[in-house]
């Protein structure tokens, strides 16, 4: 694997540099480096930037309005992305369901939905997960009967991320029941104003309004918001479960964090020795910054796998697990590093207008609450469990 860089590759990192100094505002770029989120119209704002620069489907194919970026100039673009604190584009839309869409859509379901989803003006969300039914995707429960023209869904999904701010919905309902669970599971778009739709918030840990329950009560979706072959739901979601553990490792955006983590361990404590001279916690650090380069290595192996026209196997779960435990590792080092500036657990300290002065130093105001929120990463995209149980299967064949 060549890691040197060609002037083309040097030249497209400098033009994406130059976008971000020059197109990326510093208040997005404030919220990111304290370890805050984007508001809705915020992050609709930031990804028309993204569109109107041409970047924000770098994996999309050109005839769909991608970029179609080599696996090397989307690896360039997430380090230079991350290394800038510029926000992430919500992945639901472009990296999920689009590529879904365009797999296994139709014509007529490509050009209504595609182009809404690349200017950002669709908010999608996923419909996976129900109650007892999570890590167990394929036991899942909710209904969809075909009347004429239209399914008639009934039941619930849970742990929907920005639900709250959804106008589409894109779900896995079951179809036949008669059948192999996964061989009786449909893909199916439903708009979120349709009557029936209940979305109930969830309130996590943080304090954060983030996941959701969503009910489904009697809802009419019409017949040609079926992705695909009715019963075939189940390939569909495999191929949009790959693209999600695959980014879940988010190798660019964890070096940035390990950087934030060194820069808040280097300042001076109370007995006037910064933290990061202690040898238990520069061990800690250095095991993190370790491991982090591993994962980095063996996910540009998958990037040049996928590069070959390989396509993405079980074995990226790996990333996922790995990932996951980093991303981790290094919120609860920056607790570790807070000290007691991190006690005054403030979860409205997070939320777009907050606006209070912080007890101690700024960065310990979103220490706390972004270790809680954290703590979900080892569970969502499939459990860190389950993911082991799919290595050990699939890949190992024990």
């Amino acid at each position: 694997m060549d890691l040197q860089l060609s002037r083309s590759e040097r030249a497209f990192k400098k033009r994406i540099e130059d976008f971000l100094a020059a197109k990326l505002p510093a208040k997005f770029r404030e919220r990111i480096e304290k370890g805050k989120g984007l508001g809705k119209q915020d992050q609709i704002a930031w990804q028309k930037i993204l569109y109107e620069e041409g970047l924000i489907a770098p994996a999309w194919p050109k005839k769909y309005g991608g970029a179609e970026m080599t696996a090397v100039q989307r690896y360039l673009l997430d380090q230079t992305m991350a290394e800038n604190s510029a926000p992430q584009v919500v992945p639901f839309g472009v990296t999920m369901v689009g590529p879904v869409i365009y797999s296994f859509g139709n014509e007529a379901q490509k050009a209504r939905f595609l182009p809404r989803i690349l200017r950002s003006d669709d908010w999608w969300c996923q419909g996976y997960s129900e109650p007892g039914s999570g890590s167990d995707l394929a036991s899942l429960r909710t209904k969809a009967e075909r009347q004429g023209d239209h399914y008639i869904v009934n039941g619930q999904k849970t742990w929907t991320t920005l639900a709250q701010h959804a106008d589409w919905i894109f779900c896995l309902v079951r179809t036949d029941s008669s059948v192999k669970q996964q061989e009786g599971i449909s893909f199916l778009l439903i708009d979120m104003k349709t009557p029936g739709i209940t979305v109930r918030p969830i309130i996590t840990m943080e304090g954060g309004h983030e996941v959701n329950d969503v009910f489904f009560d009697n809802v009419k979706v019409p017949a040609e918001n079926l992705i695909g072959q009715e019963n075939k739901g189940w390939t569909y979601a495999k191929y949009l479960l790959g693209h999600e553990r695959f980014g879940t490792a988010a190798v660019a955006r964890s070096k940035r964090n390990l950087g934030r983590l060194r820069r808040i361990a280097a300042e001076e404590l109370s007995d006037g020795k910064p933290l990061i001279e202690d040898t238990r916690f520069k061990t800690k650090v250095s095991q993190v910054e370790i491991d982090l380069l591993a994962l980095e290595y063996t996910e540009l192996r998958y990037l040049m796998q996928v590069a070959a026209g390989k396509p993405i196997g079980p074995e990226v779960s790996m990333l996922k697990i790995r990932g996951t435990q980093i991303q981790q590792a290094i919120t609860e080092l920056t607790m570790e590093a807070c000290a007691y500036y991190a006690f005054p657990f403030v979860p409205e300290s997070g939320q777009e207008g907050w606006n209070e002065e912080p007890i101690g130093p700024a960065y310990a105001a979103t220490s706390a609450p972004v270790y809680f929120n954290w703590r979900k990463s080892s569970i969502y995209g499939g459990s860190n469990e389950i993911q082991r149980n799919i290595i050990s299967k699939m890949v190992l064949g024990l």
